[in-house]
């Protein structure tokens, strides 16, 4: 049987948050426009797993007090979404809406939450009538724009990183499964966009999560094992990873993934961390595994290369550009780090 152990990779970005989540709150009645009409609620804007960036790159957050959604149940009149300034007359915040979604609420009571956008229209503070429109108490959001969690994640500190991700893994959920995977019936938001329902069946439904192993492979000598997808651009290396099948542990998943993409046979498996992958609902379980071969016979479908490095071979590797590493903000370059720091056992 393979050892188990735990640990805990610290300076994962998209695994940190400092805001509880409140679920106690999400089926308080009007929790939303509870939220909106007080001035201390912070707003998160999100757009096809974009996020509303400062100048600076971190996250912007919206003045409740100007983003206020115009919504009726089905949107507008003319099916147009409209998120704007309160105005007389106009439809009142509708909290069953997809558009707002309460992400947490902080120790102090201050209540978070993101509005979805449509990811074909562009944010716009005034100028020619758009579908949707944020109005910014202090300018067009030109100065920042939008920029891909994927990319601007690890910047961002652990406040904004847990919310961030929360935020773009719900908008993904919702806008991939907004019927009833049972009847084909039209559902509806509850739970401040934490669930839908079908008022056809009575069936509940959640945001998925899909778990997925990420591996650090070592041999006998120390030098890990890195792959290059075929789908990747030349240089690119990682280690290697998959999805967890049916029926199966993340411990068979490991060795199953690694021997059929390389031909390693995998003994030792040591659990180290997650963290979640919003692309759109993935859990990577990052672990350490000790090979019990050597011998690479990489597939040629997913896989089109895969080398061991030693220390010093994937330091001049990097440095040369032969090699490009993960990017900052992922579990896999985590896990790469913390075996080039981590002295041979």
């Amino acid at each position: 049987m393979a050892r188990v152990t735990h640990h805990v990779l610290s300076g994962l970005p998209l695994a940190r948050s400092t805001v509880p989540r409140a679920a106690e709150l999400r089926d308080a009645p009007h929790v939303v426009a509870d939220a909106l009409a007080d001035p201390a609620t912070r707003v998160l804007a999100v757009r096809d797993g974009g996020l509303l960036l400062t100048v600076e790159g971190g996250v912007r957050w919206l003045d409740p007090r100007s983003a206020v959604a115009l919504l009726e149940a089905g949107g507008t009149s003319d099916g147009a979404a409209t998120v704007g300034p309160a105005a007389a007359g106009a439809p009142a915040v509708d909290p069953a809406s997809d558009v707002w979604l309460l992400l947490g609420a902080r120790d102090d009571g201050t209540r978070v939450l993101a509005v979805r956008l449509p990811d074909e229209h562009p944010l716009t503070s005034g100028g020619e009538p758009a579908d949707v429109l944020v109005h910014l108490p202090d300018g067009p959001v030109e100065r920042g724009g939008w920029g891909s969690l994927r990319a601007v994640g690890a910047a961002l500190d652990a406040h904004d990183a847990g919310l961030a991700t929360a935020a773009v893994a719900l908008d993904a959920w919702h806008d991939r499964h907004p019927r009833c995977p049972r009847c084909g019936a039209t559902t509806r938001v509850a739970q401040a966009g934490w669930s839908r329902v079908c008022d056809v069946d009575g069936s509940e439904h959640y945001p998925r999560t899909d778990p997925a192993v990420i591996m650090a492979v070592v041999d006998d000598e120390d030098r890990l094992l890195l792959g290059h997808a075929a789908a990747w651009s030349a240089g690119r290396w990682s280690t290697l990873a998959g999805f967890v099948e049916a029926g199966e542990s993340a411990e068979q998943a490991v060795r199953r993934e690694v021997l059929e993409e390389t031909g390693v046979e995998v003994g030792d498996v040591e659990y180290v961390g997650s963290q979640p992958w919003p692309f759109p609902a993935s859990l990577m379980l990052g672990f350490r595994a000790r090979a019990t071969s050597t011998r690479i016979r990489v597939d040629g479908v997913e896989m089109a290369d895969a080398r061991w490095f030693t220390r010093d071979g994937l330091t001049a590797a990097v440095a040369s550009g032969e090699v490009l590493l993960p990017g900052g903000a992922s579990i896999a370059r985590a896990l790469v780090e913390q075996w080039w720091r981590r002295p041979p056992a």
